[in-house]
């Protein structure tokens, strides 16, 4: 059986890289893991495992856009069905986006549409919020404004701050990401071929 192969985009800890290292999924291979900063922890993860490991920090480019497009040359050259942005700090640029088109995925902290952008968790807690959650989704031209492939959802408590609610939130990253690749991989790699759901789990 053919394996979906991805190339894991990372710039700090690696806590997402790792959880989908560890889910072992006989149908997906991590072919490489970059980073853009040399310091990233998740590389630690990647190197145990065996993965292939490149960093490529932008301060060493003087323009995003030189940035970016060494980053899609060092990616092209593993040739990935699938590229997962797994806590990737930097906004790409409009030609690396179109150029991964329907296999660049990102996961974002809230319940998409809702709380595009930073600080997810303090700002679901100020507006009242009964629930919160986040968001596997594809990542387009607009931020975080592609379509969502699956979601997970947790309740947000009387006394939650935003440390607590965010640890609630992480949790469920691990356990969603490794799923929305499993179903990439089962889709025959056709982002068409989505099934959606959506998934609470308080």
């Amino acid at each position: 059986m053919k394996k979906l192969s991805i190339v894991v985009l990372i710039s700090g800890r690696g806590s997402n890289l790792k959880a989908i290292i560890d889910v072992a999924n006989p149908l997906v291979n991590i072919s490489a893991v970059i980073s853009n900063r040399p310091e990233a922890a998740g590389l630690i993860y990647a190197d145990e495992a065996g993965i292939s490991t490149e960093v490529l920090d932008h301060k060493d480019f003087a323009t995003r856009l030189e940035f970016d497009s060494a980053l899609q040359e060092c990616v092209d050259k593993y040739d990935p069905q699938l590229v997962v942005l797994a806590g990737f700090m930097r906004i790409l640029s409009q030609g690396f986006v179109r150029h991964y088109k329907g296999r660049l995925i990102n996961i974002h902290p809230s319940l998409l549409p809702k709380f595009k952008g930073l600080d997810t968790h303090k700002r679901a807690i100020e507006a009242g919020e009964k629930e919160h959650g986040l968001s596997v989704h594809f990542v387009t031209e607009e931020l975080d404004a592609g379509e969502v492939i699956l979601q997970a959802r947790v309740p947000i408590l009387a006394d939650d701050t935003e440390e607590s609610l965010a640890a609630r939130v992480l949790q469920q990253e691990h356990k969603i990401y490794p799923e929305a690749i499993q179903l990439f991989a089962e889709s025959g790699f056709r982002p068409d071929r989505f099934l959606k759901p959506v998934r609470s789990d308080n």
